[in-house]
């Protein structure tokens, strides 16, 4: 896949838009995907959802098995109930800040070869999972040791479980942008484009 353009990155955010408010207001909108460009391609993708600077929701796939664009729609709605926080209400839908981060492919590594800031990472031990995008490290400032022992913490496994060598570590990087990202005239013309009832009256 090739670097998203600008209008692809404001497509994905729409549509992610459209499919959290679908989700918190339990109104199926119609939301029109049109897959061209990357938009058609598959990718694995995250959509993170902060409300007032806080998560409140992060979903994702790593391997995309469909178009990128319906793999954002789906994630995001699904971001609504990330079971580790409660549900997103019609209250906070206003001040719901949309990340999405697009992912390559994964692939097998040693330690040594993980770059915090560079890559996300994956931990894989017999069972558990876990999984730590590219700019957690950087907003927590994490080394490579520290960035390996909290994914293998995300995975239910001991801290320094990155070292035995049934564990497996697996890198990927991440085109991440954001509403933020865009100016404030584009992103209020998406609002009014997206403007339902349930939405704006809650």
């Amino acid at each position: 896949m090739l670097p998203l353009l600008s209008h692809e990155k404001r497509a994905l955010l729409k549509i992610a838009r459209k499919s959290v408010e679908s989700a918190v207001a339990g109104f199926e909108q119609r939301i029109t995907i049109e897959l061209t460009g990357n938009l058609a391609l598959p990718a694995g993708a995250f959509v993170s959802l902060h409300h007032l600077g806080r998560l409140r929701g992060c979903i994702g796939r790593l391997v995309g098995n469909q178009p990128l664009a319906e793999i954002v729609k789906e994630c995001a709605a699904a971001a609504t109930s990330d079971p580790r926080f409660r549900k997103l209400t019609l209250h906070e839908l206003a001040h719901v800040e949309i990340e999405i981060s697009v992912l390559s492919e994964p692939r097998i590594c040693t330690a040594g070869e993980v770059e915090p800031g560079i890559h996300g990472i994956i931990i894989s031990g017999t069972r558990h999972r876990g999984v730590l995008l590219p700019q957690v490290a950087v907003k927590y400032r994490w080394s490579r040791q520290e960035f390996l022992e909290q994914a293998c913490m995300k995975a239910g496994l001991a801290s320094n479980a990155w070292k035995h060598p049934e564990t497996q570590i697996a890198v990927f990087t991440a085109e991440v942008f954001a509403q933020k990202d865009f100016c404030r005239s584009e992103l209020q013309d998406a609002a009014e484009a997206n403007a339902s009832p349930y939405s704006s009256s809650q």
